[in-house]
């Protein structure tokens, strides 16, 4: 039979893949040089892939990490751990809209408020003279703060204010239904009063008095901050030293939000009478009674404890100051010096600086501007003089920044102080008047007020 369409097209497909085959096999060959070059490079990735293997088998790394080759440079460990905090804490300083000052970290803050939590319903209690315990402050705390209140945080409040409480541990308190026997001890708290107030005959803590112990307790922290800041400035090259009662502000460099965080002091501890602890007064108490196997099992444990206890404690080492860097290198020893000596300068100048005087110079860096509007509202009025009010009332609404009636008058007065040739203020019976002389030329009178800023920041 003769063949089908079919079969045709069959056999021209087999025959083009024959073709192409073909051509295959007529590719020249691969150079004996190149196959050995890739066999070397195999056997490379190889060997690396095999050495990775063995220092994570080594080092226990976890398979998501990255392996500790030559070139790779572990992150430190205050790294990785400060990777644990939200943002919003370790950036709070920052983040706050407050002209600068002593300002605290954000947990210090928290415990801040904490206390102030702690007082009022202390004092609720008290002044009802019911028996303070911890479980109803703590349950009062955390519907007041929506955070959570240990005895962790009472034993930070008792280290940074030691006279604010008197704790103690009782028991045959009524607890009416609370989950804890009237039998168990409980940890109580008492305010201790330095100038007791009496009310019908008994102390009371009035609205005074914990304001006052508020101040103390913000006093106090302010005071921690003061000593890691010190220790801070005592790290640097060269080193600063700033009296404590002339300081204003952090140094520019001192991150407020890493300061460590407070140890918390110990708290009274239930009396645990005929409890064993460890396994030395196991050993004491049942020697003659148990096997000579198991009493050697003790001794050992307990030795192996005190071995561990007995070991020397680790002493942190003060931070070395920072070495010259290569790019320095070159540079005159004695230039670096006298460098290092007018920044240490300046920036003590900047921390003991009186706020007062930091108004002063925020306004001075604010007249130029004003300068400019104030003569714009002049000649948009046509007027030589105009009253006060209506003056600070035009420049506040013409001014790019929010500013309440009374600092614009600060302003003005300020400019009248320093430039009396330009703006006079003149109080006419009962009103108040400002004059602008528009003939003087502007370019002046802002070199004139930027000169004087300058002046000002240098003294």
């Amino acid at each position: 039979p003769l063949p089908t369409q079919e079969d045709l097209a069959g056999l021209q497909c087999r025959l083009q893949r024959v073709k192409a085959l073909a051509q295959l096999a007529q590719l020249p060959p691969v150079p004996a040089e190149t196959s050995t070059e890739l066999r070397s490079r195999l056997e490379r990735v190889q060997q690396l892939e095999q050495r990775i293997r063995e220092k994570k088998a080594g080092s226990g790394v976890t398979p998501g990490t990255r392996p500790a080759g030559d070139t790779v440079v572990a992150p430190p460990a205050t790294e990785t751990g400060s990777e644990k905090v939200p943002a919003y804490q370790r950036f709070h300083t920052l983040a706050q809209d407050l002209p600068p000052g002593l300002t605290l970290p954000y947990k210090f803050k928290v415990l801040a408020e904490m206390f102030r939590s702690v007082d009022t319903i202390s004092g609720m209690l008290f002044n009802r003279a019911e028996t303070i315990t911890f479980a109803k402050v703590k349950q009062g705390v955390q519907d007041m703060m929506r955070k959570q209140f240990e005895e962790r945080h009472m034993g930070q409040i008792k280290a940074v204010y030691p006279t604010s409480y008197r704790l103690r541990q009782e028991k045959n308190i009524p607890t009416f239904g609370n989950g804890v026997k009237k039998s168990d001890y409980q940890l109580t708290l008492e305010p201790v009063l330095e100038e007791e107030e009496k009310v019908n005959g008994r102390p009371h803590l009035s609205a005074s008095c914990l304001l006052k112990r508020r101040k103390e307790f913000h006093r106090n922290l302010v005071n921690i901050v003061k000593q890691h800041h010190k220790a801070f400035l005592a790290a640097l090259s060269p080193p600063m030293v700033v009296p404590e009662e002339k300081l204003t502000r952090w140094h520019p460099r001192f991150n407020v939000d890493e300061v460590p965080d407070i140890s918390p002091a110990e708290l009274p501890r239930p009396p645990q009478e005929d409890r064993l602890t460890t396994a030395q007064e196991v050993l004491s108490t049942a020697r003659g009674m148990l096997t000579p196997k198991m009493e050697k099992a003790l001794a050992n444990l307990a030795l192996r404890t005190a071995e561990a206890g007995a070991g020397e404690p680790v002493v942190s080492k003060a931070p070395s100051p920072a070495s010259t860097s290569s790019a320095l290198k070159g540079v005159s020893q004695a230039l670096l010096e006298r460098i290092r000596a007018k920044e240490a300068r300046k920036l003590q100048a900047l921390m003991t600086r009186d706020p007062r005087r930091e108004e002063r110079l925020a306004m001075l860096g604010r007249l130029p501007a004003m300068a400019r509007v104030l003569r714009n509202v002049f000649v948009a009025e046509k007027k030589q003089a105009l009253p006060m009010e209506v003056a600070c009332a035009r420049m506040a609404d013409s001014y790019d920044e929010q500013m309440p009636a009374g600092e614009m008058e600060k302003h003005l007065r300020l400019l009248a102080e320093l430039l009396p040739d330009w703006v006079g203020i003149h109080a006419v019976r009962t009103d108040t008047y400002v004059k602008l002389d528009k003939g003087k030329d502007l370019g002046l009178v802002t070199e004139r007020l930027t000169k004087a800023a300058k002046e000002a920041e240098a003294l």
